[in-house]
């Protein structure tokens, strides 16, 4: 119990700046409209893209087995985000594109 309110007293900037980001991040999602929502998600998802190099980078210095498990669930989660992100972007391009009349 003592580390951890050592943890919190040094890290306590830190911690306040992540609590803030994630109430910031969730007041800026709540009031982005409907309409824009599929556009941004697949966006957002397709920068995960530099969660994926910054992980192969891990795992490229990866001296211990820890490191490079966690590089390697990272990239997998990454990969899976990017994909999903382009699927979601090609789903929502197929609704605009005009339908074959036979």
């Amino acid at each position: 119990m003592e580390e951890a309110l050592r943890f919190i007293f040094e890290y306590k900037d830190e911690i306040f700046i992540i609590i803030l980001s994630i109430f910031l991040g969730i007041e800026v999602i709540s009031n982005v409209p409907a309409v824009l929502h599929t556009p941004l998600m697949s966006g957002a998802n397709a920068i995960h893209g530099v969660v994926i190099i910054g992980s192969i980078i891990v795992m490229g210095h990866a001296k211990e087995t820890l490191p490079m498990v966690l590089g390697f669930i990272a990239v997998i989660l990454g990969t899976l985000n990017v994909v999903g992100g382009f699927v979601v972007t090609d789903r929502m391009l197929e609704m605009f594109k005009k339908k074959k009349k036979n």
